[in-house]
Parts: structure tokens; C-alpha cells; sequence
């Protein structure tokens, strides 16, 4: 198989790189520059170009086998500033790419949604696929747009769409601290020295996924035919104050954390059930929470200063 991932150069683009490569899978990889904490790979094939390019699009997606569409120019916290943006860039930008799809005559695609963001304030816990879309912010909102013009493609052009919706991934080679990722964001604020700052009372829970264990899920259904949307994610909820604990255990530093004003965006709990995933792909969360926050704390301290 050979595989072209959109945003391959990112955090979970470039583990599912990783993942496909283990595989013995060809990869391509289009992304706007290179990748931040390790050189470029000998087996890989990369484009530079922005994904909008149409070109740059045509260049990538010819002679390739399926699309791992990974890349999104916003994050969960920040895409309502400016939603128009991230209409723009990610709702049609992935058209874009469907119609380049059916241009080259290219049917197979995954794309990464978000598990922890189109259900909105859940009813029920865990969150099955069925669960209403309800979601609160433009993050949100543009990845179930995304998912409903991948079903229209399905209809009127046969494009063989796959749909993961990732819960909260966290590992090494997350790098947008405060904007995105609260494992990451904690963890280098300790290590700076820096108190850990929270919004609410630290009782919000979410779902956390190692990104190895993301990467697998994908790389596995990239290599099936099945169609469908399929959560990622742990099964289990931690809340940010049993983080916290978990980071102190594991890096035996003291933490101060300031508190803040809990914020309309956050979803008070959210928790993936994970039986479709692990039933249709032999596929299971296979990181403990604490072995992953121990494993990100060990590459991070291995960074360059």
C-alpha cells in the first residue's frame, strides 16, 4: 500500500508515519514544513506545500493508494477566534481534497476527527459513535462538516471514506504547549519550572490516548476496505486533578497549580466506548496513562535545551 498522510510532519501524522512504515507500507507525506524533533526520514517521501495548493495536491495524490488526512490548521481551544478561518482552511480544504480524490480516481481515505469535540456535552457515558453531534465550539462543528461531505462523497463519487474520532492524544512530538494537549502542557511547564495553570476546579475529565496507540488504529484501518466512523481513545476518564497526580508520581517534582475561571468550552466529561474499535480492527488501548505520561516525560527530558 502506498500512503499519502496530509499533515505527516505534525504529532500524530508523524507517528502514524511511523506506524505505516513498521508496516512495510510506502509513505508520502504533504505538509508545510518539516518536522520538528527529528531529521526526515530515509524512506519517506515528502512534499512541502500547503494542502489548500491545489497543485501541491495533484503533485502528492497521484499514484498513491489511500489519503490519511491528519492536518488541521486549528485547535479545539483556539478555531472560535477566528471561525471563518477554520472554515476556510480545514472545512474547504478537505473539499479540496475530495475533489482532487475524484479527479485522480483515488476512492480510499482516512480522516481524523475528534472524539472529543463533535458530541458536545455528552447524555450518556461512555460516548458510543451514535451519540448525537451536538458540538459547542468551531473545532468541533468543521470536523462533523468534514465527516458529513465525506458520506456525500461516498454517495455520489464511491470514495471509501474511514472516520476515527480520537479522543485526547497526548505523547512525545506534542509540541504546541497551552494551545493544545494538557499532558504536553503540563509536563513542560514543570519541567520549566512554571506553575500549572487550570481552568475550573481540575474535576473536568477526559478520555487520554498515547499517540502510538492512535497511530496503530489508523495505520490498521488504512489497510482494511471497512467503512465507517470508529472511536480512539482509552475507555477509561481521568479527570485534570488525577493528571496532576500522575504527573507528580511520575516525575517527583512539586506542582503548583493556579486556578481559573472554568470556560463555556470545556465539556465537563468525556469518556469514548471503544467496542466498535476494538471488535471490526483487533485493536485495543495498550498504554497505561501512567506508563504514557512517564514515556513523555522521558523524551521531553531528552530534548535539546
Amino acid at each position: 500500500m502506498k500512503a499519502l498522510i496530509i499533515g505527516g510532519c505534525g504529532f500524530i501524522g508523524s507517528h502514524i508515519v511511523d506506524a505505516l512504515l513498521s508496516r512495510g507500507h510506502a509513505v508520502r507525506v504533504l505538509d508545510r514544513k518539516p518536522e520538528q524533533f527529528r531529521a526526515a526520514l530515509a524512506d519517506v517521501d515528502y512534499r512541502f506545500g500547503d494542502f489548500k495548493d491545489k497543485m501541491a495536491l495533484i503533485e502528492s495524490i497521484m499514484g498513491v493508494d489511500i489519503i490519511i488526512h491528519s492536518a488541521s490548521t486549528t485547535f479545539p481551544g483556539t478555531a472560535n477566534l477566528d471561525p471563518k478561518a477554520d472554515i476556510v482552511d480545514n472545512l474547504i480544504g478537505a473539499i479540496g481534497i475530495l475533489d482532487t480524490m475524484v479527479q485522480l480516481k483515488v476512492g480510499r481515505i482516512l480522516f481524523l476527527s475528534s472524539g472529543g469535540t463533535v458530541y458536545g456535552t455528552p447524555d450518556r457515558i461512555p460516548i458510543s459513535e451514535d451519540h448525537p453531534l451536538r458540538p459547542i465550539g468551531s473545532y468541533g462543528i468543521v470536523k462533523v462538516a468534514i465527516e458529513q461531505y465525506l458520506e456525500m462523497y461516498r454517495l455520489l463519487h464511491d470514495v471509501s471514506p474511514v472516520v476515527i474520532r480520537a479522543s485526547n492524544p497526548y505523547g512525545p512530538r506534542q509540541a504546541h504547549s497551552g494551545v493544545q494537549g494538557v499532558v504536553s502542557t503540563f509536563l513542560k511547564r514543570i519541567h520549566a519550572g512554571l506553575p500549572i495553570e487550570i481552568w475550573g476546579d481540575g474535576g473536568v475529565v477526559r478520555d487520554y490516548l498515547y499517540v502510538t496507540d492512535l497511530a496503530a488504529i489508523c495505520a490498521v484501518a488504512a489497510e482494511s476496505k471497512i467503512v465507517g466512523v470508529f472511536n480512539a481513545g482509552s475507555g477509561e476518564g481521568h479527570s485534570l486533578n488525577e493528571i496532576i497526580e500522575t504527573i507528580r508520581r511520575v516525575t517527583g517534582k512539586t506542582i503548583k497549580i493556579e486556578y481559573k475561571p472554568s470556560r463555556p468550552v470545556d465539556v465537563p466529561r468525556s469518556v469514548l466506548q471503544v467496542s466498535r474499535a476494538e471488535a471490526t480492527f483487533a485493536w485495543r488501548c495498550t498504554i497505561s496513562l501512567e506508563e504514557g505520561i512517564s514515556e513523555s516525560w522521558k523524551w521531553l527530558n531528552e530534548q535539546p535545551a
